[in-house]
């Protein structure tokens, strides 16, 4: 389809309690930067049951337009009603851009949008820009298995769509009473046009209690930890510093701890205010999930290793050494 307008909308979830969920406030900070060098409105679309909050939050952080659409079919996430509703608010308005974010509900509902729209995706992408010779977006994502970075274009379809990893962009400054115009479009969905439904919802023992994306100081863990009980020290300093932990892939793959805590490509993206990075080499691939973190300490008997290459502040030691003389430090300044 052909773009009727040069606006960028960006896909807001929404979880059970009609809050947007990060992910979709995180992706109108760039959204608000592409959408002028575009020269168009930043939209943002909310599609859920009772999501009034949401709609304030997108006004809030930047939109200058929320379009709006609610129903009981839309209370629990479905890819048929989901997909119906926004591939029917795209065909009405032709926006020549839209950003979703690469949840579990984002992944599945991208391709199916561009699927039926008939234009590209580029999915999980890490970085947003304008190319200037062409005017399209420039998505930026890992490839051939982290081991580099890839610049996609999509010059002949519109919209441009891209699945964009939650924590990869910070949220802007709240403006409290910000107010954006809100279209409300009454779209429904049959109901045997709605394949499937929610049976059950399992979640991974301990997940509840691992908010990566959300914290502000990760104490992360690889294989120099030199095994499960290697955490128990990252533990201790985590929770006094008021953190959670985290790991690199071949930590997890080891069985060391379990996948809620990895970080990285094939893991979550976060950017804390405080990374701690104990016995982690610093492969692109655990980069790309952590490098924008606001600072970075990282601790590693190899004075070689990758990571000290981003990092604010580097050790050169063991960390089995390292952790506990810190732990004890910090202990002391607050007795």
């Amino acid at each position: 389809m052909e773009a009727k307008n040069r606006n960028l909308w960006v896909f807001v979830e929404s979880d059970e309690n009609g809050n947007a969920r990060n992910v979709g406030l995180e992706l109108l900070t760039p959204g608000r930067r592409l959408a002028d060098q575009q020269g168009g409105a930043l939209v943002a679309v909310v599609i859920g049951c009772g999501v009034e909050k949401a709609v304030e939050e997108a006004a809030a952080y930047g939109a200058d337009q929320v379009i709006v659409t609610e129903g009981e079919e839309y209370r629990q996430y479905t890819t048929d009603a989901y997909a119906d509703a926004l591939c029917t608010l795209v065909e009405k308005y032709g926006p020549t851009t839209l950003l979703i974010g690469a949840t579990n509900v984002g992944r599945d509902l991208g391709p199916r949008v561009s699927c039926r729209l008939k234009t590209g995706l580029t999915a999980d992408c890490t970085s947003l820009d304008i190319d200037e010779a062409t005017g399209n977006i420039a998505w930026t994502r890992p490839a051939f298995g982290g081991n580099l970075m890839a610049t996609i274009l999509c010059p002949d379809h519109r919209p441009q769509i891209g699945t964009v990893r939650p924590g990869v962009f910070k949220k802007g400054v709240k403006e409290e009473g910000r107010t954006a115009e809100v279209i409300r479009e009454e779209v429904h969905v049959l109901p045997e046009r709605i394949r499937t439904r929610i049976v059950e919802v399992i979640r991974e023992t301990g997940a509840e209690n691992v908010d990566l994306e959300g914290a502000q100081v990760i104490v992360a863990g690889g294989r120099g930890v030199g095994g499960p009980e290697g955490f128990a020290p990252l533990k201790e300093l985590a929770d006094l510093l008021g953190g959670v932990v985290g790991a690199s892939r071949a930590a997890v793959d080891s069985g060391w701890i379990g996948h809620v805590h990895q970080v990285g490509q094939t893991g979550k993206t976060v950017g804390p205010k405080l990374y701690i990075v104990c016995g982690i080499s610093g492969a692109i691939q655990h980069v790309a999930g952590m490098s924008s973190s606001d600072t970075i300490i990282a601790i590693n008997k190899d004075p070689d290793a990758p990571i000290f290459g981003i990092a604010d502040y580097g050790v050169v030691g063991d960390l089995k050494t390292v952790i506990p003389a810190l732990i004890r430090e910090i202990k002391k300044s607050r007795a």
